[in-house]
């Protein structure tokens, strides 16, 4: 969701009025997906980069966070939503962890979507907490070497039950992943728009997927292979 910054300034506003205006950009992306029947929305809110960032902005992203879980979690149960957090979450306070295990506990039955919000996560930091996993399963002799597999790595990744994302979109014009589901994103269509991220709208995605719809998933096959026309 890139693009809050350049939004404001360009309106001779603070950068932090950007990320507020981004907030309903947020809102409308989880209604739209959850219209269109979409099973699983991960938001890219806080990566682990952006502790880098001036105190000022950083204290104001977390207050929208903070106040973000307690104005959405009553929506989210009475449409269904389930929410799920992924991240270092030892990087915030204890009042924070706790808020955000709540608002996980009090959706957890919600069936309708999944709601996946990433904070203070990097896809690196993802890779090396599931290699260190397995590692220590491998020191105390519970799994062999050999056993490592792609499926097994899966597991130890923060989005381990999660399918494997099928979208990819990015706002603000910047074509990169930016250290963002490193691992998962290996077979994801990339749809990139100019538009910042406050301005983003159900326009906006509806055409990102359109976009998608008309990809063809090969996953290493030939076409004939996936529209069955020719031999395996």
């Amino acid at each position: 969701m890139d693009g809050n910054g350049r939004w404001a300034r360009s309106r001779l506003l603070p950068r932090t009025e950007g990320h507020r205006q981004g907030v309903n950009a947020a809102r409308m992306a989880v209604r739209y997906c959850a219209q269109q029947g979409v099973r699983v929305l991960t938001l890219f809110a806080f990566s682990s980069e952006n502790w880098r960032r001036p105190r000022q902005e950083v204290g104001t992203l977390m207050d929208l966070f903070v106040g973000s879980i307690g104005r959405e979690v009553p929506e989210l149960v009475e449409k269904g939503i389930r929410l799920r957090f992924i991240g270092d979450r030892t990087t915030f306070s204890a009042k924070l962890q706790a808020r955000m295990a709540d608002a996980e506990e009090r959706t957890r039955s919600n069936e309708r979507m999944e709601l996946v919000v990433a904070v203070s996560y990097g896809g690196r930091w993802d890779i090396a907490n599931a290699a260190a996993a397995l590692a220590e399963r491998v020191r105390r002799g519970e799994l062999e070497p050999e056993q490592i597999t792609p499926e097994v790595m899966d597991r130890h990744l923060s989005t381990a039950g999660l399918p494997e994302p099928d979208l990819f979109v990015r706002t603000g014009g910047e074509q990169r992943v930016s250290n963002f589901l490193l691992w998962q994103l290996a077979y994801t269509e990339l749809f990139f728009t100019d538009v910042l991220w406050p301005d983003f709208d159900e326009d906006e995605l509806g055409r990102a997927f359109e976009y998608f719809a008309g990809r063809q998933r090969r996953f290493g096959h030939i076409q004939e292979q996936v529209v069955g026309t020719g031999d395996a």
